[in-house]
C-alpha cells in the first residue's frame, strides 16, 4: 500500500474483526490496529392475541434493527417495512404461520409468530373460489358460497352451491333451470292488484329476468324468513316473454353458463334493491305485474321488493365482512376465504383497525389515479377484475377489455371517502391476464373501464385479496358509524 490513503472495507458477517497495519522504517517498525463491529440484524415478530376464531382480527406487530430490508412468507406475503403492526384475519380453522426474515450488513435474521384459529361460529359461512358449477363457462375470480332455500314456514329446503357473493348488489337471485327445485313451489310476491310480480335486475354484464318469490333463506347459523328474492329465468308461461324495456338494457345473464354461477347473493351497502322510488312509481326496467298476456311495470311496497338477506337477519344484520388470503404471483389455482356476518356484534367481526370510507347514497366514494381524481369509485366482489382507465397499459390481443402488461405492474391509488374525513393509499397490482395459466382461478387482473362505460374506479374481486373488508349498509348503527360505508 501506498505511505497515506483511504480504504473502504466491509465485514464478511456480524462479529468484530481486526484490521492491522504494519510499516517499517529506519528506525523499526509500527503497526496499526483497528477493530470494526458489525451487528447481526433482530427481528421481533408477535400476534395479539395469538388464538381466537375464525374472522376474528388479530394485531400482527414486528419490529427490527440492524435490517436493510425485510420479507414476509408464511400466511403472509410481500416486502415489509423494518417495523409495523396490521390487523389481520383467517377464513378458515388452522394454524397459521406469519415469518418475516430480514436482511442487513451482519447477515439474516428471521422470527415469526404462530396463529391459532379455532372452531367457525355461526355467523360465518365459508368462501370458496374454484372452477365453478357444472354447466358454467370457466372464468377467474368469482367468490361463492352454499346458500339453503326453504318453502316458507316449513323444512322443504335446498342447498344451492356457488352462488357469488356479490358486494356490488342487494338482494338474493337463483337460476331456477337446472339449479333451483320447482318442488319448492316458492309463494309468487304479488301487487296491489294481486298481479305475480316479475323483475328486471341489471348488472354492468348484462340484465337477469324471472319472478319474485318470498322463501326462508338460511345463511351459516342466520335466518332471513319469508325473504323477498328472484327466481331467475322461472319456468312459468306468465314470465316466458321478456319484456322489452328490460332486454333492451343488456345481454342476458340468467343463466349458469352466462352468469358463471348458480346465483348471485347480494350483500352490498343498501337494503332493498330499489327502495322507495320503485315503491313511488313504475321504474322502468325494474318491477312489473304479470298477466297471462304480458308484465308492465309496476310500483312495489318496499316490503314485497327483492332484500338484502343480511338486513332480514335477526342479528348480526348491520353488514358483513368479507375476508379473503393474499394470492401469490401468477394467480392461485383455488382459494378459501369468509363471509363474516355483522360489524361489532361479536368477537370476530370487529372493525380492529380499519379504516371507514363513508360512500354517498350511490355506494361512491373518489379515487385519485396520476393525477385524475375518479369521484365515482367503488367496491365489488362481484366483478372479476380491477376495472379503472389507463391508457399507457397495453391490451390483451385475444382477452377482450383486460390488461396485458409486458411484466406485472405494481400501481397505487388514493382512496378518499365520500365525506373527506378518510384517505389512504391503495398498493395494486395487475398481472398479464392472458399469461396466467389455463388453470388459474384467482389472480389480480385489470380490465379497461372505459372500453365498458364503468366512469370511475371499480375495485373488483383482486381487491379484496389480502384483506378483510367490511360492508356496512345503509342506515345501519355500527361502531364505525351508520352505513353506507366501506372499511379496510
Amino acid at each position: 500500500m501506498g505511505l497515506s490513503g483511504t480504504q473502504i472495507v466491509t465485514p464478511p458477517a456480524a462479529g468484530t474483526f481486526t484490521y492491522v497495519l504494519t510499516c517499517d522504517g529506519a528506525l523499526g517498525s509500527a503497526a496499526i490496529v483497528v477493530t470494526a463491529s458489525v451487528p447481526a440484524p433482530t427481528v421481533s415478530v408477535t400476534l395479539s392475541p395469538a388464538s381466537g376464531s375464525v374472522g376474528q382480527p388479530f394485531t400482527l406487530t414486528w419490529s427490527t434493527t440492524n435490517a436493510a430490508s425485510c420479507t414476509a412468507s408464511g400466511a403472509w406475503a410481500g416486502t415489509q417495512s423494518a417495523s409495523g403492526s396490521v390487523s389481520v384475519a383467517q377464513a378458515s380453522v388452522g394454524t397459521y404461520t406469519y415469518s418475516l426474515t430480514c436482511t442487513g450488513a451482519g447477515g439474516n435474521a428471521t422470527a415469526a409468530a404462530i396463529l391459532t384459529v379455532t372452531g367457525q361460529t355461526d355467523n360465518v359461512v365459508s368462501v370458496v373460489i374454484d372452477d365453478g358449477p357444472a354447466g358454467a363457462n370457466r372464468t377467474i375470480n368469482v367468490p361463492y358460497v352454499s346458500v339453503t332455500v326453504c318453502r316458507p314456514g316449513t323444512s322443504l329446503c335446498q342447498t344451492i352451491d356457488h352462488v357469488l357473493v356479490d358486494t356490488g348488489s342487494f338482494g338474493l337471485r337463483i337460476i331456477a333451470p337446472g339449479v333451483l327445485d320447482a318442488a319448492l313451489t316458492l309463494p309468487a310476491v304479488t301487487n296491489a292488484a294481486g298481479d305475480p310480480v316479475g323483475e328486471c335486475a341489471q348488472f354492468v354484464s348484462g340484465y337477469t329476468w324471472g319472478s319474485v318469490r318470498r322463501a326462508d333463506v338460511r345463511i351459516a347459523g342466520e335466518t332471513a324468513l319469508a325473504l323477498p328474492i328472484q327466481v331467475v329465468a322461472d319456468a312459468s308461461a306468465i314470465y316466458a316473454r321478456i319484456p322489452i324495456s328490460c332486454s333492451r338494457t343488456g345481454a342476458n345473464i340468467g343463466s349458469v353458463a352466462a352468469l358463471g354461477a348458480n346465483g348471485i347473493l347480494g350483500v352490498g351497502l343498501f337494503n332493498f334493491d330499489c327502495g322507495s322510488v320503485c315503491a313511488n312509481r313504475v321504474v322502468s326496467g325494474t318491477y312489473y305485474g304479470c298477466t297471462e298476456t304480458a308484465c308492465t311495470g309496476t310500483v312495489l311496497p318496499v316490503v314485497s321488493q327483492v332484500r338484502n338477506p343480511v338486513a332480514a337477519f335477526a342479528t348480526d344484520n348491520n353488514g358483513v365482512a368479507l375476508i379473503l388470503p393474499a394470492v401469490p404471483a401468477d394467480g392461485a389455482t383455488t382459494l378459501t376465504g369468509a363471509l363474516v356476518f355483522g360489524i361489532g356484534t361479536q368477537a370476530n367481526n370487529q372493525l380492529g383497525s380499519a379504516t371507514v370510507y363513508a360512500t354517498d347514497s350511490r355506494g361512491n366514494f373518489s379515487t385519485t389515479y396520476k393525477g385524475r381524481t375518479f369521484t365515482s369509485s367503488f367496491l365489488d366482489s362481484g366483478s372479476n377484475a380491477l376495472f379503472f382507465t389507463d391508457p399507457t397499459i397495453p391490451l390483451c390481443p385475444a382477452l377482450s377489455g383486460f390488461y396485458c402488461p409486458a411484466e406485472t405492474l405494481s400501481l397505487s391509488a388514493v382512496n378518499t371517502s365520500f365525506n373527506g374525513v378518510a384517505s389512504g393509499t391503495v398498493d395494486f397490482t395487475v398481472e398479464n391476464a392472458q399469461a396466467l395459466a389455463s388453470t388459474v382461478a384467482a389472480a389480480s387482473v385489470g380490465v379497461n373501464a372505459a372500453g365498458i362505460g364503468i366512469p370511475g374506479f371499480d375495485f373488483g374481486l383482486p381487491f379484496y385479496f389480502g384483506r378483510t373488508v367490511f360492508v356496512a349498509i345503509s342506515g345501519a348503527s355500527t361502531p364505525g358509524g351508520p352505513g353506507p360505508y366501506w372499511a379496510y
